[in-house]
């Protein structure tokens, strides 16, 4: 009988940014995920790994390395789609889809503001732990670009 605690492998965090799509779209790349993310200590493409898409390398402040590949990107519909394919250290589940999305907020009391989902979709082999850190690492991700959109320049 195993031990492991049952878990849905699939999350979707989802924030009202105080900013017009515009300009929230304006950090919804990859390689500048840095600029919001207070995680990150940088992030720049990795050359020559593929020549049919963009393959970032993000280097997160304690350390941890991961190679983030786009695997789709609309900036008609505003979303972008990115999978990690190699990590150092290690990662203890297979494999990850994410997806970031922005959606105008066209009436009502937050009218002219931009609401943002980011969901990750998770292999079987993914924990509860691995989840819950997803799921508080893009809650802060979301957190740290409503702060961004909303400094003085």
């Amino acid at each position: 009988m195993s031990t492991a605690i049952p878990t849905s492998t699939s999350i979707t965090e989802s924030a009202v940014i105080p900013a017009h799509l515009s300009h929230v779209w304006h950090f919804i790349k990859l390689q500048d995920f840095h600029a919001f993310w207070s995680k990150l200590k940088g992030s720049d493409f990795v050359k020559g790994a593929s020549p049919e898409t963009d393959v970032v390398k993000w280097e997160f402040k304690d350390g941890t390395m991961l190679d983030v590949k786009q695997e789709e990107h609309s900036s008609i519909d505003h979303y972008i789609t990115y999978s990690i394919i190699a990590s150092t250290p290690a990662l203890s589940y297979s494999s990850v889809v994410s997806t970031v999305r922005c959606y105008p907020i066209t009436s009502g009391a937050a009218e002219g503001q931009t609401f943002v989902t980011w969901s990750g979709n998770f292999s079987s082999d993914a924990d509860a732990g691995v989840i819950e850190d997803a799921r508080f690492k893009r809650q802060e991700a979301l957190a740290d670009l409503a702060t961004k959109v909303t400094q003085k320049k």
